[in-house]
């Protein structure tokens, strides 16, 4: 069943002159079967970039979004309708334009994790590996931050900046309490513990490697301890077994399942190759409005 479903994909694929790109969150089958997997930096980049005529997205709503704001021309699918992003819905276009009023000198830099309309509102998008260099990179003192409070937290702790925080945060890295990294460090005293900024500032202080999900693959691979903690979307663990197999992995605690980015399964992605559904469009206005701070993210990234 599961071998046919691939072939199926993968004959539609070549039929489609289509691309799947699926984050890191992603569950095993489907981070297998895609071109390129990644986090939501390197997915925007890739999708960019595309010479295929159809982007399968296999993450969560707003991430489809990205990739129909920055490739007008293509189709991009969404193979769960219903995968969304509960911190993108703490943030609403309205929301912001009335913080703005308050703070009329801050240039507004919204994390990726947001909508269409949102990223429109905004001087300039961020994701968890850019932000600090993204700030920094501003020339303005006053920052108004959207939608994280955890990752804004971290970066007002590597600027000098002021960062103005709204009040949202990811569901599944917020439930991660001090007490996790207390409790694993006296089981596994010989383990290095990595998180997401997108964690609580008090777990990130306790953290031997803060980083995003691009950035903790990276230190895993490198890193001479064979035992480490994660403090990220369990979804991570294919890719740190791919690239380091004689590692142990251990998560901080069962609770970090992204259940939208669980949502995605192989016979959506079939479907949706063979449906040509669910497309993904963003209206021109906003399309624009949003491309710009998209672009400026991509600029200041090189």
């Amino acid at each position: 069943m599961k071998e046919d479903l691939v072939n199926k994909i993968n004959k539609l694929k070549r039929e489609r002159n289509a691309i799947i790109l699926a984050h890191y969150y992603q569950i095993d089958e489907v981070q297998a079967i895609a071109d390129y997997t990644g986090d939501s930096l390197g997915l925007s980049r890739k999708a960019a970039e595309t010479d295929a005529d159809v982007i399968v997205f296999c993450g969560v709503d707003f991430m489809a979004e990205s990739a129909a704001i920055l490739s007008p021309d293509k189709t991009v699918l969404l193979p769960e309708r219903d995968a969304g992003c509960p911190m993108a819905d703490m943030v609403t276009a309205d929301a912001l334009r009335e913080k703005k009023q308050e703070y009329p000198d801050a240039t507004v830099v919204c994390y990726v994790n947001s909508s269409a309309e949102v990223k429109a509102e905004s001087d300039v998008c961020c994701t968890s590996s850019n932000a600090i260099d993204i700030i920094n990179a501003i020339d303005n003192d006053q920052i108004l931050f959207v939608p994280d409070q955890n990752l804004g937290h971290y970066v007002s702790q590597q600027t000098d900046k002021e960062i103005i925080l709204w009040e949202g945060f990811c569901i599944t890295h917020h439930r991660v309490k001090d007490d996790s990294i207390h409790r694993v460090r006296e089981l596994h005293p010989d383990a290095e513990i990595l998180v997401h900024p997108e964690c609580r500032p008090e777990v990130v202080e306790l953290a031997d490697f803060v980083g995003s999900t691009a950035q903790i693959l990276n230190y895993a691979r490198q890193s001479e301890v064979d035992k480490m903690i994660i403090g990220t979307e369990m979804g991570i663990l294919y890719q740190l077994k791919q690239d380091s197999p004689n590692k142990q992995f251990y998560f901080l605690n069962q609770g970090l399942i992204c259940q939208n980015m669980k949502k995605t399964a192989l016979h959506h992605v079939a479907e949706a190759l063979e449906k040509m559904k669910y497309q993904v469009s963003v209206d021109e206005a906003t399309r624009i409005k949003a491309r710009e701070a998209l672009d400026k993210m991509l600029e200041l990234s090189k």
